[in-house]
């Protein structure tokens, strides 16, 4: 060690904000660099900082992990309550719905009024609902319980995700490993759910599912109670000062509007003319003007829920869209292997975990090797393996029949996949979070769960149209069985998808993140920072302008 490291600096609440890694030209595609890994001060041991991150970890997963638990309880629910097709729908779409519309609301709220109470109430109330879900007796009720468990999902995500970037401002190896736990909770959840679910499930009957969910989530109140440290951001006062300057009509813009687009996807096949149904058209117009007005309406507001200048970092929106597209291809990638296994292998839901399990054992290992690599290996890189992975996968499910082996085609599929999904996350996550001053990262998760949200749902709309259209009339070579073949539309939907994110990355300029901290390449790159966030906002203590001038702190060496 060349230097004496001070407080200050081992301290992960520094004033300064961390920027986005930029590529240089030369730069090498692994970089050994030595980082700060000091722990956090507000920390007492590292066990607290521990359980902090897996509690953080558990607010990503908690749509995903009902997902996966409902999946494989579809058909068991829906013997049990009479339930139809759209009602069984429902039961997962209701979540994810809820869920994407209000997560920019909360993200905001978050900033504003303080993190640790909205985030530990949010675990408590998600376990609260999980249990009252399973001593339902109806379709109905159960539907709408899952819309109020999606926004529990809502609340409790973008709290999180400010606490570990205001907790976690440096980049540091620390920072990486904490990051790189939390990706793990979207695809890992879904895994863990399905397991979990499909083992309770098997043994005590669906209502069991929710039970056990609750069992858990109100463990992990208890933990971070405990373990999450006290909310030391600036908040507003809760006053009509602070709401006026409150973005409300942004707020209702998104929360009418994604949902009216949501739920026109999510009805689309089930309704009774289908796409053509009259309710159906008025929710996807409705919704999809309303989306397009609060876009407007972010650029000319003052105190904007969204802020749109950050839209004009390039990389910013590549490395989104690129995440988008594999999410577009994941979620119903997963839901539709899991009903494959189920109605055309006639698996029971306790073989349905059991065969996908690989994902959660590659999962853990892909992010643990996410944590050592995102500060030491390009993450451009990163991208052309996550995005690579992801198309391979979906070409091998693509190719599966009736008759072929799982250890053909669905077992190296599966490790494919949570390689695409958990690489992906881990880079878009960091660079989201380093793209947004330390007072708005709950809203830079907000968005950046929105998107990802709003992407799963418009992927799943799709994919079930594809599946539904060609299981009513198969069109596909005699290469694959009639029962196999809307499954392999699907799958050949989602490799176009993601092939498509493959040929993005070339576009992308980002280098390593986490390690040294880097300054801006070019005086254009330092404007559109300052550009992002305009000084007099709610919430931002000091302009980005001079957060990007900084100059860099002192590092070990």
């Amino acid at each position: 060690m060349a230097g004496a490291q001070t407080g200050d600096e081992k301290s992960s609440t520094a004033q300064d904000a961390a920027s986005p890694a930029v590529a240089n030209e030369g730069m090498d595609l692994i970089e050994p660099v030595r980082t700060n890994s000091a722990r956090p001060a507000c920390f007492k041991t590292t066990l607290q900082e521990v359980l902090f991150v897996l509690t953080a970890t558990m607010a990503i997963a908690m749509t995903s992990f009902l997902a996966g638990s409902v999946t494989v309880a579809s058909s068991f629910i829906g013997r049990s309550l009479d339930m139809t097709t759209a009602q069984i729908t429902w039961i997962s779409s209701a979540s994810s719905l809820s869920a994407g519309a209000f997560l920019l609301f909360f993200g905001r709220v978050a900033d504003l009024f303080g993190r640790k109470m909205m985030f530990v109430g949010s675990l408590f109330l998600f376990a609260v609902f999980c249990l009252a879900a399973g001593f339902v007796h109806d379709a109905i009720t159960l539907d709408i319980l899952n819309g109020v468990l999606g926004l529990f999902s809502a609340s409790a995500v973008p709290p999180a995700v400010g606490l570990l970037g205001v907790i976690y401002e440096k980049p540091s190896k620390r920072k990486n490993a904490a990051f790189a736990c939390f990706s793990a909770g979207n695809p890992l959840g879904f895994v863990f759910g399905t397991i979990f679910g499909g083992i309770a499930t098997t043994l005590f009957g669906w209502r069991a599912s929710f039970w056990l969910l609750a069992i858990i989530f109100l463990v992990f109140t208890i933990i971070a109670v405990f373990s999450v440290p006290k909310d030391f951001t600036a908040k507003e006062p809760f006053n009509w000062d602070t709401w006026k300057r409150f973005d409300l009509v942004g707020t209702v813009l998104t929360v009418a509007g994604i949902g009216m687009f949501s739920a026109a996807l999510s009805l689309g096949d089930t309704a009774p003319q289908g796409w053509t149904t009259p309710y159906v058209l008025a929710l996807l117009i409705v919704g999809l003007l309303l989306i397009i007005g609060f876009i407007c309406w972010e650029c000319w507001c003052k105190w904007p829920l969204m802020p749109m200048g950050i839209w004009k970092d390039r990389d910013f929106t590549l490395v989104l869209s690129i995440l988008s597209l594999g999410f577009v291809a994941f979620t119903p990638a997963s839901f539709f292997v899991s009903l494959y296994f189920q109605d055309v292998w006639h698996m029971s839901a306790i073989m349905v975990a059991v065969h996908l399990l690989p994902m959660a054992i590659n999962g853990i290992i892909v992010n643990i090797f996410a944590g050592w690599a995102l500060h030491r290996i390009s993450n451009k890189l990163l991208m052309y393996i996550g995005s690579g992975a992801y198309a391979i996968a979906m070409l091998l499910f693509a190719l599966n029949t009736i008759h072929d082996s799982y250890w053909a085609f669905c077992f190296p599929a599966f490790l494919l996949l949570v390689v695409g999904a958990d690489l992906e996350f881990n880079v878009a996550n960091m660079y989201v979070m380093s793209s947004m001053p330390p007072s708005q990262q709950s809203t830079a998760g907000g968005i950046f769960q929105t998107v990802t949200k709003l992407c799963m749902t418009i992927g799943l709309g799709i994919n079930t149209a594809v599946f539904n259209s060609v299981q009513q009339k198969p069109s596909l070579s005699n290469y694959w069985d009639r029962m196999t073949q809307p499954y392999a539309a699907v799958f050949w939907f989602a490799f176009a998808a993601t092939t498509l994110s493959v040929m993005l990355v070339p576009f992308l300029t980002i280098g390593t993140q986490g390690g040294r901290e880097k300054s801006v390449s070019t005086e254009a790159s330092k404007d559109l920072r300052s550009e992002k966030f305009q000084p007099g906002k709610i919430g931002d203590r000091q302009p980005e302008a001079a957060v990007a001038h900084q100059p860099p702190s002192k590092e070990l060496t």
